[in-house]
């Protein structure tokens, strides 16, 4: 180092110190390109594990979806096989109420304002 000090024509510790910045640059620029790989690895194995989450999501997404609208679907059945039993509910007192009209109106005591038996049993079948 004394030679070098000597040829540029300054002091020996100049030469040191500039030396040793250039040692510690160096080691600075290793660390930080090793610092650099270790977060490029690190990076990637976060990253795959980050996507296999976000892969096992969409997957119980899709399940949910599938499970939803199987569900939707019973209860479509469901609801139109109780419409069907309400229909014909509705359909067989519809009949019984046309029944009862014609009999009512062809009941000779229609326009008394007492009521007799057979009147009694039209207004109870009713209830």
């Amino acid at each position: 180092m004394m030679w070098i000090a000597k040829l540029l024509g300054v002091d020996k510790w100049i030469v040191g110190a500039v030396v040793v910045l250039t040692l510690l640059a160096v080691v600075g620029g290793v660390v930080a390109y090793i610092d650099h790989r270790g977060y490029q690895r690190a990076a990637v194995a976060y990253q795959a594990r980050i996507d296999k989450i976000v892969g096992d999501y969409k997957i119980a997404e899709i399940a949910e979806i599938e499970r939803q609208a199987a569900a939707n679907n019973a209860a479509k059945t469901r609801e139109a096989s109780r419409i069907a039993e309400m229909q014909a509910a509705n359909d067989q007192l519809e009949t019984q109420i046309r029944e009862l009209a014609d009999e009512a109106a062809k009941d000779p005591n229609a326009g008394k304002l007492v009521l007799d038996a057979p009147s009694v049993r039209r207004i109870n079948e009713v209830r």
